[in-house]
């Protein structure tokens, strides 16, 4: 495969101000990213969007 993607299956209700969000999902919930090889990763807006994808998790268990 010439891409790894990785899928938040909220991702709609995450935001997302570094634009890491690349690749087209039909639906209006999940996003992801797709990552190919040699690409630059901003690491810190990685894990601020996994954080937030956790937090998010979270806050919608307790209810």
């Amino acid at each position: 495969k010439a891409v790894v993607k990785l899928t938040f299956a909220k991702g709609a209700a995450l935001p997302d101000p570094s634009a890491l969000f690349n690749s087209s999902l039909e639906g209006n919930t999940r996003r992801a990213i797709d990552f190919r090889e040699g690409e630059e990763i901003d690491g810190e807006a990685l894990k601020a969007l996994v954080r937030a994808a956790v937090a998010l998790n979270r806050s919608k268990a307790k209810r």
